[in-house]
């Protein structure tokens, strides 16, 4: 990526750096949301690497190959903490960036089986995720362990097409309505008491898939728990904004379309469209 003249770091401070979130697209801004909400006086940078969405269809090196790229982005300007906004990257790439980058923190996301499987009467539960999600090693290990350990039958489906519907700004189209239609009532079926929202793009649908689903079927994604252990790991690592009589300066960024990241912006956010080489 070329320079960009972001400067969103006020001070040499190590606890006035921002908070550093990447995704494929404007999911990550959902974990964002609940970052900003919980720790309201810490600095972010944000970068949406639409340019590239979605992840969900491409290979584990080419995943590995972005997420690399996006982590020295917000590394250069002086992230002090990355959270991998983004299941598909974080199933994937993981364990990669915490080998290359060893003295950077970094949090990820996983679709939040562990809570769904506990919290389950009828010991089905439905995940919806990308298809990397659902094929890649930390996603089997994850849903083996809960599978044996509550006696838990697990309903997958790919969310083929849903986040360039969202990507391209027909989150409320019509062929939105037929897809989630298509995904879930299967579930529904099946006789799911929990759905597991698998990626960061999926809670921007949640009205339309809780019109979809019987008031029964809670629907449960991993942004809080996420907030939690960013603030966590800042905590332990004494990287806390010290200064809490002030407000965080936030700052998004786009590899790609920056009108369909700034319809998720709250009013006032300030953006950046960059070259991403």
């Amino acid at each position: 990526m070329e320079e960009t003249g972001i400067n969103i770091q006020a001070s040499s401070s190590k606890h006035q750096a921002p908070i550093g979130l990447f995704d494929s697209g404007v999911g990550g801004t959902t974990i964002w949301k609940e970052v900003v909400a919980l720790m309201p006086n810490e600095n972010t940078l944000f970068l949406a690497d639409n340019k590239n969405a979605p992840y969900g269809e491409k290979s584990k090196e080419e995943i590995i190959a972005l997420c690399d790229a996006n982590t020295q982005f917000l590394l250069a300007h002086h992230a002090k903490i990355i959270v991998v906004a983004c299941n598909t990257a974080t199933t994937n790439a993981i364990s990669f960036l915490r080998n290359r980058y060893k003295d950077v923190p970094f949090i990820g996301i996983e679709p939040a089986i562990k809570p769904a499987s506990l919290q389950s009467v009828t010991k089905k539960i439905g995940v919806l995720a990308t298809r990397s999600t659902l094929s890649s090693d930390l996603f089997a290990k994850t849903s083996e362990h809960w599978k044996q350990e509550e006696d838990l039958e697990m309903i997958e489906q790919v969310g083929e097409g849903l986040i360039e519907l969202i990507e391209s700004g027909r989150m409320e189209s019509t062929d939105m309505t037929r897809l989630l239609r298509k995904y879930l009532l299967p579930m529904v079926a099946e006789g799911i008491d929990y759905l597991v929202l698998g990626c960061t793009h999926y809670p921007y649908l949640l009205p339309q898939i809780r019109a979809i689903l019987p008031a029964n079927i809670k629907v449960i994604d991993s942004g809080y728990a996420v907030a939690k252990q960013t603030r966590k790991v800042l905590a332990e690592k004494g990287l806390l904004q010290q200064n809490t009589d002030v407000m965080g300066q936030h700052l998004w960024v786009a590899s790609g379309r920056l009108d369909i990241l700034q319809q998720f912006a709250p009013q006032g956010m300030a953006s950046l469209q960059i070259e991403k080489k």
